[in-house]
């Protein structure tokens, strides 16, 4: 199956990515340096909107750089575009071609900002209104179900914010990630039998916290558009006040807790899920003690950081979402009602 092979070539693209592309991230980014940049402006939609999430965290934690998710509508159907001074222009999108996407960069550019693409398609509309166009390289992705074109959209943010940062040991560690995607990727079997036990499930909420805020999105929106659940994503400090009382006995949460500082407000409310509600927890983590809480432990390798475990996490969560769908008797090449590349304006 076309998607199924799309997941499981994640770690050679991340690879190849790290190899062809630093030299062109580091000309972006002394390019960013020489600009009196006060903040990014980034737009995008679907997957590649869980990406800017990402970015938002990881731009502002490491570099200190204020994020702001861009509006579209603002641009095409109101004709009322912010002031954008001295902001980054990004618009992240797998095929360039959405024009919502496009009229953000071009606006930027009007405007005198600096623009910038990270796109799959180097010659799309999106690339052309940009000032720089950092290519993920993530090959022709033929499922509708966006994977791969996720984790280069995540690498490709990664790489920018290490060379930003001008932190040699972010690099070391970014050379590490497909390595820690080979690991993660073995528990398929496991899944593929797990899998069956949630094939009647209708809705569910998947929780993330920090840099994997955007995992639980892209989970959720997986989940969606396979399987066809209502799936939905929330910060666990959102899902305190008030979500929560949708849970009952036996309810199905899946959760995203990895090592770092959100750690233990994650573990805290999957403690409270299990012991108090008698929640039926499913737990990406790399920590034992959120894997003991959960009915169904997915483990990601024990010496993933914080600010790269998004790129990690998310490919057992990829498997989940794609043998659930197996399990359920849905098309996993052909969701209902979407098509592969979606132009909005």
């Amino acid at each position: 199956m076309t998607l199924f092979s799309e997941i499981a070539e994640q770690p050679e693209r991340i690879k190849s990515l790290l190899a062809s592309q630093r030299k062109n991230v580091e000309r972006i980014a002394a390019a960013i340096k020489k600009r009196d940049i006060e903040y990014v402006f980034l737009a995008a939609r679907g997957t590649s909107d869980n990406a800017g999430r990402y970015a938002n965290y990881l731009l502002g934690a490491v570099n200190g750089l204020p994020l702001a998710l861009a509006t579209p509508s603002l641009f095409t159907y109101y004709k009322r575009p912010p002031t954008l001074k001295n902001a980054l222009v990004v618009g992240v999108s797998q095929s360039g071609k959405s024009p919502d996407i496009v009229s953000v960069l071009e606006e930027g550019r009007k405007q005198g900002c600096l623009t910038l693409s990270i796109t799959n398609e180097t010659n799309s509309p999106l690339a052309q209104a940009s000032d720089f166009v950092l290519d993920i390289q993530a090959g022709v992705e033929k499922a509708v179900a966006a994977t791969k074109t996720y984790t280069t959209e995540l690498m490709s943010v990664a790489m920018l914010s290490a060379a930003l940062s001008g932190n040699k040991t972010l690099w070391t560690e970014l050379s590490k990630v497909p390595g820690w995607m080979k690991q993660s990727l073995k528990q398929n079997d496991f899944i593929s039998q797990i899998a069956q036990r949630y094939r009647y499930i209708d809705q569910t909420v998947v929780l993330g916290r920090g840099f994997n805020y955007a995992t639980a999105f892209e989970w959720a929106l997986k989940l969606k558009e396979l399987t066809y659940i209502i799936a939905e994503p929330y910060s666990s400090a959102d899902f305190a006040h008030g979500p929560i009382a949708m849970v009952e006995s036996g309810y199905p949460v899946f959760a995203v807790v990895s090592k770092g500082k959100v750690f233990n407000s994650m573990l805290e409310m999957l403690t409270r899920l299990r012991s108090d509600i008698s929640a039926e927890l499913i737990v990406i983590s790399n920590d034992k003690r959120a894997l003991s809480l959960a009915q169904v432990p997915l483990s990601i390798p024990a010496d993933v950081p914080e600010w790269l475990s998004p790129l990690v996490n998310i490919l057992p969560a990829q498997l989940f979402a794609y043998h659930l769908t197996i399990a359920k008797g849905f098309n996993t090449e052909q969701p209902r009602s979407i098509r592969k590349v979606t132009e909005t304006k």
